[in-house]
């Protein structure tokens, strides 16, 4: 069982009167891949620089290893910080951006029988351990460049590296992949993961993208209006989100009100559905949560229901079609073309159907009338659909 290392226990956070984070209960696991996910303005930043100490919650308590850290500075605590600008030093290079925080440090001088003189951190030590990290960051032969020599993704490393260099029990990353391109981003994803592996700490990962969180973490907190949503592994945040919010900021979903008849049987459109799921109401509405790739694309007179093709966009390794079903619309992932005004009947399976209680944020979600709106326009489609088309099969 993993040990836990840090927490936080009912922690506030106000700015000018607007509450930040409210009533905030979370623990951090030792050696633990944990990423704070949520929109802009959740308060998954003010969550990691009350951790960092680069902030007092207005109220509760921040433990670490069981201690109370509250008023302990920064530079005090075993956490270090990465953020979105990794602000080296253009003037020194690599090895020396990597060591300045070893040379900032005095200990106790060993020589000194009385354990009150401070001593430096010996270069041979400090050469050794900085050699130590360009390896684990796989920049061993870089150390004579200058940062701006270096690629970005290099760049990100170096301050990762700088970091660790100080032996941290925790690190703090702050959305530290927001500034680089597409494809390094997704190659320093693979990278941050081998990284927290092999030096074996605690990542604590703020991100608002959530195909980041979904690579790197061993546990995903989803966050919004300063409170948690839901912790969980990524499976279970994709799989099992616990109200509409999760499920439309992990992923897309088609999220459909229905009402749960019995036990492993939900209405929807007025037919009935077979699931898996159990313990609700008899008769209680609720959302249902259908994944686009979980639907399959059936001749009308098999499908369960019966749809208007609106839209058709092509993203290289499957198509994204938007269909209308009585007026609302789905996404539906497939690898199978469904020309713009076909009807379609479509399938689902059992498992690929999962029901959620209402909640504050029913009804909010789950439409793609709009992303059908932003396709036409990318598309420049002239084609809408008939007015009379929306009244499709039950």
């Amino acid at each position: 069982m993993s040990k836990e290392l840090i927490r936080l226990r009912d922690v506030c956070m106000a700015f000018d009167d607007e509450l930040v984070l409210d009533h905030l209960n979370l623990y951090f696991n030792d050696k633990e891949f944990l990423t704070l996910l949520g929109p802009s303005g959740c308060g998954k930043t003010t969550t990691l620089r009350i951790i960092g100490g680069f902030a007092t919650p207005t109220s509760g308590d921040v433990l670490f290893d069981g201690v109370r850290i509250n008023d302990v500075p920064p530079y005090q605590r075993q956490i270090n910080t990465v953020f979105q600008k990794y602000a080296l030093f253009p003037h020194l290079n690599v090895f020396e951006n990597i060591a300045f925080g070893l040379r900032m440090q005095k200990r106790p001088d060993p020589n000194d029988p009385t354990g009150k003189r401070m001593a430096k951190i010996p270069e041979e030590e400090i050469r050794e351990r900085v050699m130590e990290m360009l390896e684990v960051i796989s920049l061993k032969g870089f150390e004579h460049r200058k940062p701006d020599a270096l690629s970005g993704g290099q760049q990100q490393r170096v301050a990762i590296a700088r970091a660790l260099v100080n032996k941290p029990k925790v690190l703090l990353l702050d959305e530290p992949l927001a500034a680089l391109d597409l494809k390094l981003r997704k190659d320093m994803q693979i990278e941050l993961k081998r990284i927290q592996q092999q030096v074996g700490i605690t990542f604590i990962y703020v991100t608002h993208d959530q195909e980041e969180a979904l690579t790197m973490s061993d546990t995903i907190v989803v966050m919004d209006k300063g409170t948690i949503q839901q912790i969980g592994t990524p499976e279970d945040i994709y799989n099992e989100p616990k109200n509409a919010f999760v499920a439309d900021f992990i992923g897309e979903s088609n999220i459909i009100d229905g009402v749960m008849l019995r036990d492993k049987c939900v209405k929807m459109y007025g037919r009935e559905f077979p699931c898996l799921d159990g313990g609700f109401a008899e008769n209680e509405p609720v959302d249902v949560v259908i994944r686009p790739e979980d639907i399959d694309i059936v001749p009308v007179e098999q499908g369960q229901l019966v749809g208007t093709v609106t839209n058709v966009t092509f993203k290289g390794m499957q198509y994204d079609i938007i269909v209308d079903f009585k007026g609302f619309k789905w996404l539906i992932q497939t690898t199978d073309h469904s020309p713009v005004g076909s009807r379609i009947g479509i399938k689902i399976d059992p498992d690929g159907i999962h029901i959620m209680k209402k909640s504050q944020y029913s009804g909010m979600f789950g439409d793609y009338s709009s992303f059908s709106e932003e396709y036409d326009e990318l598309d420049d489609a002239s084609l809408a659909p008939d007015e009379e088309e929306s009244g499709d099969e039950e």
